[in-house]
């Protein structure tokens, strides 16, 4: 009787909905998010040129030792890249929306554990997506800084400007998801496929990672660059295992 009585609350669902309902709510949510996508587009759009300000800076910084520029190879070049621009711009802006629409789709049809576990999960994902996206941002100028520095002062350094968009965002999204992982462990472990055992033995390749990584994406003369980068990632990865461990201590206990 007991089990019968808890297995309900270990599997609270909403009530079922028919497929039609199913379909209108996918449409009515959809559209909303849709709207929200247009809208911060067209405000990436008007914004793109601050934007390419930026982008365009470290050539710039180039251009004061050797030949640079930022080209297009056909005339619909510089609309195309503001197009891109817009894009990119009104995804992002508009990810509170669409990522709301999408959670209060999926959650009626998880149980309350697997609710709590994925709102805690994007909880703690998106802020910290957000500043990785942030940090890479602020870093590939010192990307662009040492791979056009392999040139030799005599040469032209001529960018295609839909290639040079692409490698910044590259390295935007790639920061970013490397600050999510350490959230992704937490995850996998609080669903029992990853224990903290398996993480504390992985330790050391972890480190050695992260500095790579971190040296990579920071390829500045001075170390504290990388410092900046891998200390940061290093305690996440640290509060990973630690939170791991006393998930699984306390399961182990009970």
């Amino acid at each position: 009787m007991t089990a019968a009585i808890a297995a309900p609350s270990e599997t609270d669902r909403m009530p079922r909905m028919p497929w039609a309902a199913h379909l209108r709510e996918a449409r009515t949510r959809g559209i909303r998010a849709g709207l929200a996508l247009a809208v911060a587009a067209v405000l990436g759009f008007v914004f793109a040129d601050p934007i390419m300000d930026v982008l365009r800076a470290p050539i710039e910084a180039v251009a004061q030792t050797r030949d640079a520029s930022l080209n297009y190879d056909s005339v619909t070049g510089a609309f195309d890249l503001r197009m891109k621009v817009a894009l990119f711009a009104g995804i992002a802006l508009s990810s509170p929306v669409w990522l709301y629409e999408l959670l209060a789709f999926l959650t009626p049809g998880l149980t309350r554990r697997e609710r709590r576990y994925t709102l805690g999960f994007f909880a703690a994902a998106l802020p910290l997506f957000a500043a990785g996206c942030a940090t890479g941002f602020v870093l590939f100028p010192h990307m662009v800084e040492l791979l056009t520095g392999f040139a030799a002062t005599e040469d032209s350094t001529i960018l295609q400007a839909a290639t040079y968009l692409d490698f910044v965002m590259k390295i935007v999204l790639a920061t970013g998801v490397a600050f999510v992982l350490p959230v992704v462990l937490v995850m996998l472990n609080l669903l029992g496929m990853l224990p903290a055992a398996t993480l504390l033995r992985g330790w050391r390749y972890i480190v050695v990672a992260i500095v790579v990584f971190s040296a990579l994406v920071t390829p500045a003369a001075d170390a504290l660059s990388m410092f900046l980068v891998a200390v940061p990632m290093s305690a996440l990865f640290g509060a990973a295992i630690a939170i791991a461990w006393l998930h699984d201590r306390r399961r182990t206990v009970a």
